[in-house]
């Protein structure tokens, strides 16, 4: 189970860093110290500058395929960062072991601000992190990478790729003091980047070619590069007025947070995604809304202008994945161009829907958006991505209301209620949505979570801003049309993806399953005690399946997004199937020890389900943490639709399975089971995603970081997942609601 340890002084202040000199500071580095075996990270923040180094340790029972000694310096300017991986000079794997340590240069690390002062924004200004790194035994650095986070996960998560046009240019000399530097000018030549080692105690550095030979002993390390840093946003300024009493209630997550926060955008994890995700960012911006600053400058105001400044104005597609600093002028060398440029991804389908949800959150159901709408919306859009200039934020925001209309039309239409005219992914694409890895949702064209919840939220939202003249001279049309669309998504889309399994067949599946993956635990079929029904993670998957049948928690998109009124018995069954699937245990259910699973393939008859989703698949039978917050908000809210006294033409405007005591009841325990889980896992919550292995001694499922589980067949590496992610910070505004306990 991971520990965390917390080293933190809060900003109290950050100064403006187009302004900002070395050493001007006027309150303390906030650090964090958060070990994770065989991982150890480390944070370090200023009002200059940001840096996470990540020290990976080969652990006694460590799986020496995947994990080896490396070293990691990432940078939130340029997504940029420095890796290098070490072998022991003795040849025996495992032998090695590095670790940071306190001393006089750092405890553990320490800032460089080094050149120029008069602007952090200036090339020749330097910045970065310097530390002492021991080594137990004499070891070479055998594989250093320069320049971009994008090319390091190119060689950690591929078939460890490295691009000679990048690698062939790092040079190694010596230094005066018995050390060595390695160096990198940019694609853009203009950048360097810097990782010096010197002698701490009586070691010593030798050159051979390009490799360094380090004796045992403790050397001081020292990343850098002399790229424009960002401006961010302290915790004080990422949270509301009205929340600042987190700051010292919970002071590891609000440091995080503000480790990820900044004037411009949110950025999506620690250390892999340390740059703009749409999709993670609006989903972690509606769940942490409670919590989250708005109005001028807020981080509000930041993640939907980070998603506006980014959005693709010929079709109103919102941009997945910003790709910038020295891995995007690499992708337009390739293309041909010769241009620093950012480069913006917009393959993924579900992105699109989020942006009006959370509009709508923000500029009608907050009062301080409210007064802000027409403000923002007048914004001239273009600082970010040259495309846009010439439209305003309204401008651009309406382009994407328009896409959706559009793809909404077809399936909405009289009669039109067919496969045919559901929401697939964009040609030529196997990702389109949250589960984005090569089997998430087995090769499925038609994803459930954005044809029953995103689709029909979205036109939701439309509607309720067009009410509101948010549109200008397209709003009173849009009102109508929206909604109306909206009811034919709410109300057919489910029947789809529905799949039921007869009671005696669900438990043979199970006990198959079981025994196919080797799980050593209950197969837990006794807690099968009626026909089990789920919905499938998405339609026309590989294998010519038409349905995905892999039960999942994407339940909690509709949960949290939508208050239906259409078909009362729908929504009563679908809340039913929901408790039941959360409250019974992997194998039968989604709940294990470590915490609600994301997929479980235990009912699918195909060898291919039980192959795809694993423990060590990045989408497979694992734990994210973001699922957790939005099923339990999700379910609180359902919940709280019943205690609504309020009338409509004189009827109660209660869901109907709220007067229905078995259902009612069952939602009611699902949802404390859900938050047993949720406390009793609290020191992974705030992480990417987790794995389990299951306990036979103490019939437990133990909860154990993706990295050092083996990879799913067909894989050659494995998927780590970040220390921190920005959605996986959520349970700071979702807590549980003791009045359903």
């Amino acid at each position: 189970m991971m520990r965390w340890q917390l080293l933190v002084t809060t900003l109290s202040s950050l100064s403006v860093l187009g302004g900002a000199t070395p050493s001007t500071c006027s309150s303390s580095p906030a650090t964090l110290h958060l070990p994770d075996a065989p991982y150890d990270n480390f944070f370090y923040s200023d009002c200059n500058t940001a840096a996470q180094v990540v020290i990976t340790s080969p652990q006694p029972d460590s799986n020496l395929t995947l994990i080896s000694p490396r070293f990691i310096a990432a940078w939130p300017a340029g997504n940029s960062g420095v890796c290098a991986y070490f072998a022991p000079e003795n040849g025996v794997n495992g032998s090695l072991s590095i670790e940071v340590v306190n001393s006089t240069v750092g405890n553990p690390l320490a800032a460089i601000e080094s050149g120029s002062a008069s602007s952090s924004n200036s090339t020749t200004s330097y910045y970065g992190v310097t530390g002492t790194i021991r080594f137990n035994t004499s070891a070479s650095l055998t594989v250093p990478i320069l320049g971009s986070i994008r090319t390091i996960r190119d060689f950690v998560e591929g078939p460890s790729l490295l691009q000679p046009q990048i690698q062939d240019t790092i040079n190694v000399t010596s230094l005066p003091n018995g050390g060595a530097s390695l160096q990198r000018l940019w694609l853009d030549n203009v950048t360097t980047t810097h990782l010096n080692f010197t002698p701490a105690t009586n070691g010593s550095v030798t050159i051979n070619n390009k490799t360094l030979k380090f004796e045992a002993g403790d050397y001081v390390f020292a990343a850098e590069f002399n790229y424009p840093q960002l401006t961010q946003l302290s915790p004080a300024q990422v949270l509301s007025n009205s929340s600042t009493a987190l700051i010292q209630q919970d002071p590891e997550r609000t440091t995080a947070l503000s480790f990820l926060s900044y004037s411009t955008k949110l950025l999506a994890g620690a250390w892999r995604f340390l740059t703009y995700f749409g999709r993670d960012s609006m989903i972690s911006a509606l769940l942490l809304e409670p919590v989250l600053s708005k109005g001028e400058n807020s981080a509000m105001e930041a993640v939907i202008a980070a998603v506006l400044e980014r959005l693709n104005r010929t079709d109103g597609s919102v941009c997945h994945e910003e790709t910038i600093g020295d891995y995007a002028t690499w992708l337009n060398q390739q293309d041909g161009i010769v241009s620093t440029d950012p480069q913006y991804d917009y393959k993924m389908v579900d992105s699109d829907y989020y942006l009006p949800i959370l509009m709508n959150k923000y500029f009608v159901e907050n009062s301080v958006g409210k007064s802000r709408a027409k403000t923002f919306v007048s914004i001239a859009a273009g600082a970010t991505n040259p495309n846009n200039k010439n439209l305003t934020y309204g401008q651009l925001a309406a382009i994407n209301a328009e896409r959706i209309l559009r793809l909404a039309a077809p399936f909405a239409g009289k009669n039109n209620q067919t496969q045919a005219n559901l929401v697939r992914l964009k040609d030529n694409q196997i990702v389109g949505e949250w589960r984005d890895s090569t089997y998430g949702i087995g090769g499925g064209r038609i994803p459930y979570d954005v044809n029953t919840a995103l689709m029909p939220a979205a036109l939701r939202a439309i509607a309720s801003l067009s009410r509101r003249k948010f549109f200008s001279t397209k709003s009173s049309s849009w009102a109508i049309l929206a909604d109306k669309y909206a009811q034919v998504w709410e109300d057919e889309t489910l029947q789809f993806f529905r799949v039921t399994v007869p009671k005696s067949q669900a438990k043979q599946l199970v006990s198959s399953y079981a025994q196919t993956i080797g799980f050593t635990g209950p197969n837990q079929t006794d807690s099968i005690d009626d026909d089990v029904t789920f919905h499938a993670l998405s339609l026309d998957g590989n294998d010519n399946l038409n349905q995905v049948a892999v039960m999942n928690t994407d339940d909690c998109f509709r949960h949290f997004l939508l208050n239906t009124t259409g078909s009362q018995s729908q929504l009563t069954a679908f809340m039913n199937q929901t408790a039941n699937n959360i409250r019974r245990t992997f194998p039968a259910g989604l709940l294990t020890g470590a915490g609600m699973i994301v997929a479980n393939p235990a009912y699918g008859e195909n060898p291919v389900y039980a192959a795809n989703w694993t423990s060590g698949a990045y989408h497979g039978t694992v734990i994210w943490s973001w699922p957790l917050a939005m099923m339990a908000k999700g379910l609180e809210q359902q919940l709280g639709r019943c205690s609504n006294t309020t009338s409509s033409h004189g009827k109660t405007t209660q869901p109907d399975f709220c007067k229905d005591d078995a259902v009612y009841g069952n939602v009611k325990n699902a949802y404390n089971i859900l938050w047993d889980s949720i406390d009793a896992n609290t020191p992974q919550l705030s992480q990417e995603v987790w794995s389990w292995v299951y306990n036979d001694k103490n019939e437990t499922f133990v909860p154990t970081p993706l990295g050092v589980m083996p990879p799913p067949p067909g894989s050659s590496s494995q998927t780590e997942s970040d220390i921190r992610q920005l959605w996986s910070l959520t349970f700071l505004a979702v807590t549980r609601n003791t009045s359903f306990e």
